[in-house]
This record gives C-alpha cells, sequence and structure tokens, in this order.
C-alpha cells in the first residue's frame, strides 16, 4: 500500500456524516458491555453477592465480556485508522492500549487457572483468583479513564 493511500474502511468515516458516529456509538456499546460484565463478575470474584452462584454467572458474564472485548478491539482499530500518528503522538492512547494490554493478559492468566475453573464450579474462592479480580477491576477502569482522557490531550 503506498503511503499515502488509506484504508477504505477509514476513508468511509472520513467521508461519511454519520458513519463515524454510528461506528464510535458501536465502540461505546462494546465499552459497556465489557465493564457491564467484568466488574460485576470480578466483585462476585472478591465475594460480593454470595448469594448468586458463580457457577450460575460466571460463565455468561465471561463470555458476554469476552464479546465485549473482540467487538470494542475491533471499532477501537477501526476508529484508529482514520487518524493513527494521531493517536500515537497522543500519551493517553499510549497508555490505554498498554492497560488494556495488561488487562486481557490478566484475564487470560485468570482463565488458565485451575482454581478459577474450580470456582466457576462452586469451588472456594482462592487468593489468587480474588487478586486477579481485584486487578482485573483496577485495569478495566483504568482503560475506561485512558479512554476518556485520549479527547483531552
Amino acid at each position: 500500500m503506498a503511503a499515502d493511500a488509506i484504508w477504505f474502511g477509514a476513508a468511509w468515516l472520513q467521508a461519511s456524516p454519520v458513519a463515524y458516529i454510528f461506528v464510535n456509538a458501536s465502540h461505546i456499546l462494546s465499552i459497556g458491555l465489557i465493564l457491564g460484565a467484568i466488574l460485576p463478575l470480578d466483585l462476585r470474584l472478591m465475594g460480593a453477592f454470595r448469594s448468586v452462584p458463580l457457577s450460575l454467572i460466571g460463565p455468561f458474564l465471561s463470555r458476554c465480556a469476552m464479546t465485549g472485548v473482540a467487538l470494542a478491539v475491533v471499532t477501537g482499530l477501526w476508529l484508529f485508522s482514520v487518524a493513527p500518528a494521531d493517536y500515537l503522538a497522543n500519551p493517553a492512547f499510549l497508555w490505554k492500549v498498554g492497560l488494556l494490554a495488561v488487562a486481557i493478559l490478566n484475564i487470560g492468566f485468570q482463565h488458565l487457572k485451575p482454581a478459577f475453573k474450580r470456582a466457576l464450579r462452586g469451588g472456594p474462592l482462592t487468593a489468587g483468583v480474588k487478586l486477579s479480580a481485584v486487578a482485573s477491576f483496577i485495569l478495566w477502569l483504568s482503560v475506561l479513564l485512558a479512554g476518556r482522557w485520549i479527547g483531552f490531550l
């Protein structure tokens, strides 16, 4: 691709008066799906809402969060494609991407833990599972704040 060539998806967002609005709204909806699933799951993993069986809500909330992450990454990359140099020069964007990577790695490590799998089947919540949930809670809120910070730099 030539240096002055632009991806058709970015060109469409730049040319259409409503396309950017819909992709941006989809990105925000994806973020809502992520936080709406991950934060209650993290709280449950930390020991809150003990009357709600983790075996019932855990798998469902995990799948919802995974769907939200996938959609947010796709729409985020699409929005990024409009002005990549500007985003890469924005410290808040770099923080967001770094925090996002750590948050996704944390989820991956959590899901690989046998203790997490046992907890989802109704087993005890270990200190390691709780600690990963605390980290997840903080990381995802930090990703949200860094994302909001992008527009102010």
